[in-house]
């Protein structure tokens, strides 16, 4: 005669308390350690607060400043109203290994006092070894998307993950645009064109 084992209604509460538990723990270390890695991120640029210091690390700018009316497109990647800001990209550094600690990009807001840094981007080339889109610090990078015409070649296809180190953003750090940041005061023209979407890897 075979006998089964049985938790019994107490024996699954208890083991589901100890599973959320233990899933709670982990979710909390693994925010602790990207808010740890996220400040070490922020010590580390904080040299590009004088982009002339990009400039001589070789990240050089799109001119353009970036800004989203917030209108959904059919085709076109959604993006909430507010601007991306002023790129300054490391060309040499795309395509190249992901790194959460050198971003290909830095992005300036334009102020009376000049270029003011407040965040950074990620930037990986869609190829076909690509299978799913890539991750930092537990985000999702947001494409396969075109390049950001006239500044960036549509043929640039594309996933990339913005993070606002430097200043809040209300729709939170790592929204793709932020309201708080301006084009108002650029000297450069301002893009307001759509991105298109593309096929993601199969």
């Amino acid at each position: 005669m075979t006998r089964t084992a049985s938790l019994g209604r107490c024996g699954v509460l208890v083991l589901t308390g100890v599973v959320g538990a233990w899933l709670g723990v982990a979710t909390a270390r693994a925010e602790d350690a990207n808010k740890a890695d996220i400040e070490a991120l922020k010590k580390s640029l904080a040299k590009y607060e004088d982009y002339t210091a990009a400039v001589r690390d070789l990240y050089l700018s799109t001119v353009g400043c970036v800004y989203y009316a917030g209108e959904k497109i059919p085709g076109a990647m959604f993006y909430p109203k507010g601007a991306m800001g002023i790129h300054f990209v490391n060309a040499m550094s795309v395509g190249q290994k992901l790194d959460p600690m050198k971003p290909n990009a830095l992005i300036y807001e334009p102020t009376k006092k000049g270029l003011k840094l407040v965040g950074v981007e990620w930037l990986v080339p869609l190829t076909p070894d690509i299978k799913e889109p890539p991750k930092l610090f537990g985000q999702t990078f947001m494409g396969p998307m075109e390049g950001h015409y006239p500044l960036i070649p549509r043929e640039f296809v594309h996933y990339d993950l913005h993070a606002w180190l430097f200043r809040d953003n209300p729709n939170g750090m790592f929204s793709p645009t932020n309201p708080n940041v301006k084009c108002t005061k650029a000297e450069f023209p301002m893009l307001e064109k759509p991105t298109k979407m593309m096929p993601g890897p199969m």
